[in-house]
């Protein structure tokens, strides 16, 4: 009980606060900026002990959300209008567990799909005989909303597997479907990939497309795992996750051309280093078994689990044993080659922004070296993440936090833009405190006015950022942002 209540008491001020900033950042002085100009935002964690989120958007309005429980022994889903309403949705358990033989132990990672007109779950179990002996499985439902069920098991994924497997996904590309999956052969998990008859069948031999070989993917367990499809800019990416499931957990990229032959292993290029790894920076630690979805305002968004502290293997710590991993979501940008960009896994709280010039649309405000100025295809995302907080000297106003440095805040000084770290002076609050107008050159996006110089904006000028009075046309266009 007394864990339940610190669980609701940490919830309740995550809630508190974000409704305080958006209050503050609604509430300020001077035009009102127009609601399409802010970017879809959420709060972190949508929730707590809930691992291998998956999250489908559906074209009834709704998003559906399943996820492992830390029980393993049932599959629950819930379903809200927005993302962030999910945090709050009513769940319900639509299957359990059986009480003997197969699917009767280790219930994990299920995902919902809706295929020609019915929903399917693919989940991995093992038998209560064997609990090790994990195998994908896939539940079928024909009702309007999946939460109301029944459910009718189809059974393995067929032809049955033979050795541990798991993290079934489906996705379709040029009119074909496919299903891909995580599975052990010798000491490795590897990811596999088959063209789909149905939702539960698969043709042919599956092809082996990754298997674990650098330093980062063999960290406590050789791991391979988790599928997760997102086919953009002509090609197809494929996520996956590798490492002990503790904080060495990581998501890596597979990388196709979308007019490749999918089933052709040279089809598919890895990349050498992971995209989401464990930030102590940011406190979020072993990032990984994500899915992706859609936010309301079109933008591709990743979702994933994390823990909020640092755990290994060994002394006696078991992360299977461990239910702290918590549901997260965040943004995907793209870099200038059309490669995904996820940046850092977030801090808790309310998600960043970016600032974009109005008069330079390809370029947006990030620190180098902490000083602040603009460029773009920032590869280093989180340099140009800011969180919008209320403003440390003037709670009507607002601050910029940085991402990857947390309490390190966008200042002026001797008229320059810094990002530096808070040292709790009147002074530095009092530099660090913007409020937020409409756009000076378009009323749709904003303008930082300084609170302690007023008449004085946050504007670019030969690729750094200043302080300034922008009397002219060319100056209240340096100083406009879209916020992303």
């Amino acid at each position: 009980m007394a864990m339940a209540r610190r669980k609701l008491t940490y919830r309740s001020w995550l809630a508190v606060t974000a409704a305080l900033v958006m209050a503050a950042i609604s509430s300020l002085a001077g035009p009102a900026v127009p609601a399409r100009a802010a970017a879809v935002t959420f709060t972190n964690p949508l929730a707590e002990q809930r691992a291998d989120p998956h999250i489908y958007r559906h074209t009834d309005g709704y998003y559906y959300f399943t996820a492992t429980v830390p029980e393993y022994d049932r599959i629950v889903l819930r379903r809200a209008t927005t993302l962030q309403g999910l945090a709050t949705a009513t769940e319900r358990v639509i299957w359990r567990r059986h009480a003997s033989g197969e699917m009767g132990a280790h219930i994990w990672a299920p995902e919902i799909h809706f295929i020609d007109g019915r929903w399917y779950v693919y989940f991995a179990a093992g038998r209560t005989d064997d609990i090790w002996a994990i195998r994908p499985y896939v539940l079928e439902s024909s009702a309007a909303n999946p939460l109301d069920g029944p459910w009718t098991e189809r059974g393995q994924l067929q032809p049955a597997r033979s050795s541990f497997s798991l993290d079934a996904t489906t996705f379709v590309h040029h009119g074909q479907r496919y299903l891909a999956w995580a599975e052990y052969a010798g000491n490795n998990s590897n990811i596999y990939l088959a063209r789909a008859v149905n939702p539960w069948t698969y043709a042919g031999t599956p092809t082996l497309i990754a298997s674990p070989t650098y330093a980062w993917e063999t960290r406590g367990y050789r791991v391979n795992e988790g599928p997760a499809v997102l086919i953009r800019n002509g090609r197809v990416f494929m996520t996956y996750s590798a490492s002990a499931t503790d904080a060495s957990y990581a998501v890596g990229l597979l990388t196709a051309s979308a007019n490749s032959d999918l089933l052709n292993p040279a089809s598919w290029t890895k990349r050498a280093t992971p995209l989401l790894a464990s930030d102590s920076r940011t406190g979020q630690y072993g990032p990984g078994h994500n899915s992706f979805t859609v936010a309301e305002d079109g933008s591709d968004v990743i979702v994933y689990h994390s823990r909020n502290y640092e755990r290994y293997l060994g002394n006696g710590y078991d992360p299977l044993n461990d239910p702290n991993r918590r549901t997260r979501i965040q943004r995907v940008y793209w870099n200038a080659d059309g490669t995904p960009n996820f940046g850092v896994p977030v801090p808790d709280g309310l998600s960043p922004v970016r600032l974009r010039a109005h008069d330079l649309p390809d370029r947006y405000l990030r620190h180098w070296e902490f000083r602040v100025r603009l460029e773009p295809d920032v590869t280093n995302l989180a340099d140009s993440q800011f969180r919008i907080v209320a403003g440390l000297s003037n709670s009507t106003a607002i601050s910029l936090e940085s991402t990857n440095y947390p309490g390190y805040f966008l200042r002026h000084r001797n008229h320059q833009i810094w990002v530096e770290r808070n040292d709790g002076s009147n002074l530095f609050r009092q530099d660090a405190t913007f409020t937020r107008r409409a756009g000076l050159a378009d009323a749709t996006k904003l303008s930082l006015e300084s609170v302690n110089f007023p008449g004085q904006y946050v504007r670019h000028r030969d690729g750094l950022l200043y302080l300034e009075a922008v009397p002219d046309a060319a100056g209240r266009a340096s100083a406009t942002f879209a916020l992303e």
